[in-house]
């Protein structure tokens, strides 16, 4: 099923994260969190591109109507492309300074959900958010500590979660025409050896494949059972988020992360902070567009 885990882009990011694949551009964005950056990559050509901010960046996504919808340290924003142009939008946690947003994802209604941490990674001071048309934010979760992975079935009827330090990947009722969520239940745990669970796709066959903070690999699992299906050996240790993309939708594309790694282990791992790509056979999910 899965062939030879291929270097594509050795970005050496800080913390790289939150990959999303525009499928009409033939584009892949994906962040670097503490270098302030948004990253693009095109398969056809190989061209690499950096849109350097000001702040930390948590995610970003593409939008129907052109440009792109991020959350950054101050919160959700429009980015107008080509010309780079930010427009604020809300920033829920103002009054919180000591938080930053961290992942996030469309859904297949065009909602935009991205949840939150606190630098210090104190417990249950985060939340998750969906901003929705309108330019209206909802908080739908709190009590979180680091948000992160985001993915939904593909009859779109649930919703899975990540809020990393819990070790688990919850699953929701989710209702499409409203946004809502329910009927909590635990889908998957991730043992202590395997590193922390941290970003998450899904397939149309629907597993979920989850990024392994700590962990070295990128795992497919059937949230049905609970199964682990296949664990893709990454050669760095902070896995941070998978997205699919490519031509068939059956490429999948990892980041990673520098940040935290001593020199002795940078050395062994010279890569580590690198953009990853592995042909699965699979076809994933879509990256879902804002609006």
């Amino acid at each position: 099923m899965v062939e030879h885990v291929e270097l594509i882009v050795d970005a050496q990011a800080e913390l790289g994260e939150g990959p999303s694949w525009d499928a009409e551009s033939k584009v892949l964005y994906w962040v670097d969190i503490l270098g302030k950056q948004i990253h693009t990559y095109e398969p056809s050509s190989g061209s690499t591109g950096i849109i350097q901010l000001d702040e930390h960046i948590g995610a970003v996504v593409p939008r129907k109507n052109g440009g792109l919808v991020a959350v950054l340290q101050s919160g959700f924003y429009f980015i107008d492309l080509p010309s780079e142009r930010l427009t604020f939008i809300e920033n829920p946690e103002e009054h919180l300074e000591n938080n930053r947003f961290n992942d996030g994802k469309c859904d297949p209604n065009g909602r935009f959900w991205a949840g939150t941490m606190a630098y210090d990674g104190a417990e249950g001071q985060a939340s998750l958010y969906c901003f929705e048309q309108g330019n209206h934010v909802k908080k739908v979760l709190d009590n979180v500590t680091i948000s992160n992975g985001i993915a939904w079935s593909p009859d779109f009827k649930t919703m899975y979660y990540i809020d990393t330090p819990t070790r688990q990947v919850v699953s929701y009722d989710y209702d499409m025409k409203t946004g809502e969520i329910s009927n909590k239940r635990i889908a998957v745990v991730i043992p202590h050896e395997m590193g922390g669970p941290d970003g998450m796709t899904s397939d149309l066959e629907g597993n979920i494949w989850i990024a392994h903070w700590g962990g070295f690999q990128v795992t497919r699992w059937n949230p049905k059972t609970g199964e682990l299906l296949v664990s893709i050996p990454i050669p760095a240790p902070q896995v941070t988020s998978c997205v699919f993309g490519g031509e068939n939708l059956d490429e999948l594309y990892i980041t990673t992360a520098r940040t935290g790694l001593d020199q002795e282990t940078l050395e062994k791992y010279p890569h580590a902070g690198g953009l990853f790509r592995v042909k699965t056979g699979i076809k994933g999910s879509d990256t879902f567009k804002f609006g």
